[in-house]
């Protein structure tokens, strides 16, 4: 799937809709299946910061993408320093955006 794609989709909900920031946050959002969209950052070390993830998005059949690094993820929703994961919990205008990342990831 397409990085920017994601990192777009992650900033149109930002802005009109909401995302939980950081790995807590997400999973909170994961585990109340309120996440629309689940987004992780690759080089986040240790690994098993973000291991849970995706077993977990699996359970609760939520859409999860990844992408390579934190920097952008943090900077996607517009805060200055890195994040590991972000979770959409309101689509907002990315409603279209969120809905082809979900079809490309089958």
């Amino acid at each position: 799937m397409d990085e920017n794609k994601i990192l777009q989709a992650i900033e149109i909900a930002k802005n009109t809709g909401k995302v939980r920031i950081g790995t807590n946050e997400a999973t909170k959002a994961i585990e109340r299946s309120s996440a629309k969209l689940v987004v992780f950052a690759d080089d986040v070390s240790p690994k098993e910061v973000v291991m849970h993830i995706p077993p977990l998005c699996d359970e609760k059949k939520i859409p999860y993408a990844k992408v390579a690094k934190r920097q952008d993820l943090g900077r996607a929703v517009g805060i200055d320093v890195p994040t590991a994961a972000v979770a959409i919990t309101e689509e907002g205008d990315a409603k279209k955006q969120i809905a082809e990342i979900v079809k490309g990831e089958k």
